[in-house]
């Protein structure tokens, strides 16, 4: 059976409340009574049961981690490093898929029922409502990924995909292409309009450059590869800045299908660097998202607004920049 907090009680000759507060942060409890109780946990093999804790002291220490593609392998390095850091610092990551849900109400209401301390909004493709309905609901709330605000409402970590267009349009323009191509995912991601934004904006400037705009339906293999076989029909153009790693490799498996030599005949630019991209049979150029300091700036900022529920909004910037690799040609 398993060890309980009276049995713990009992071998130290102290209360069950003593036992509890021993294991209660911040709870006041003697030098002598916390070693009595240590040993006799240590003795016994006893842990303190989460759940029952939570009833003291009003925190679950759940933490809940929402996406809505699980499709795309990106999220498992994302889900990888996110739930380590949770959990190294004592938080227990509660892991929620969001595909297809579109009313930020109900997420609220389901991550409620589990009673959470906090929320991980990771996801580039869900709109700024659904952190935004956390916060209304008074759920400390990080959007990892998230479009970027000068005055972000809810704290929002990740690049600025505005200017990772500009750069994506500078990177081929730059390699001699004449003639490129934009291919987004979803066309109502924020990530995605900002990007095609940037891209654009910055070939305004060009006007020798001839371009042509794309979605793919999500960002997944299989639609990057359906998207570049019905582009190749129609007669593609030299490049494309596929706006994802996953995308851009689906892309790429279609150019190879076709027979396409990859950067000669037709070039890729991905967004992302997840690490799939650098495997040597896809070696794919691509923008870096710097993925781990994300998850570690998330992670802290929960952990900041668990401690001081007046924490003002941050919104954490960081730099992205090309990986080159081979499915560009090299700069001249």
């Amino acid at each position: 059976m398993a060890v309980t907090l009276k049995d713990v009680a009992k071998m130290a000759g102290v209360s069950p409340s003593a036992v509890s507060r021993t294991f209660t942060k911040g709870a006041s409890v003697s030098d002598k009574v916390r070693l009595k109780v240590t040993q006799a946990s240590t003795n016994l093999g006893y842990s303190p049961n989460a759940l029952a804790s939570s009833l003291t002291t009003g925190r679950t220490k759940l933490i809940g981690v929402v996406s809505d593609n699980f499709h795309n392998p990106i999220f498992l390095e994302v889900f990888d490093l996110v739930t380590k850091g949770l959990q190294e610092r004592g938080l227990r990551p509660l892991l929620v898929n969001l595909s297809n849900e579109v009313n930020p109400e109900n997420s609220v209401r389901m991550l409620q029922q589990y009673s959470v301390d906090g929320v991980i909004v990771a996801s580039s493709t869900l709109p700024v409502s659904f952190a935004d309905a956390f916060r209304i609901a008074g759920v400390p709330v990080v959007h990892s990924f998230g479009r970027h605000s000068s005055q972000p409402k809810v704290n929002t970590v990740g690049i600025d995909n505005f200017a990772a267009g500009q750069l994506a349009a500078q990177t081929l323009v730059s390699r001699g292409y004449k003639n490129i191509g934009f291919m987004g995912g979803p066309e109502t991601a924020t990530s995605t309009q900002d990007r095609y934004a940037g891209f654009v904006g910055e070939l305004r400037k060009r006007p020798d450059i001839g371009h042509s705009v794309t979605y793919a339906k999500t960002y997944s293999f299989d639609s990057g590869r359906e998207e570049m076989l019905r582009l190749i029909s129609a007669g593609p153009a030299q490049a494309y800045f596929c706006g994802d790693d996953v995308l851009s490799i689906g892309a790429l498996s279609a150019a190879q299908t076709v027979g396409l030599s990859v950067p000669d005949e037709i070039g890729f630019l991905g967004l992302n660097d997840m690490e799939m991209a650098q495997w040597a049979n896809i070696n794919l150029t691509t923008i870096h998202n710097p993925i781990k300091q994300v998850v570690a700036s998330s992670v802290e900022l929960i952990i900041a607004m668990l401690s001081d529920p007046t924490h003002r909004p941050e919104a954490v910037l960081y730099p992205s920049y090309i990986v080159e690799r081979g499915t560009l040609r090299p700069l001249h």
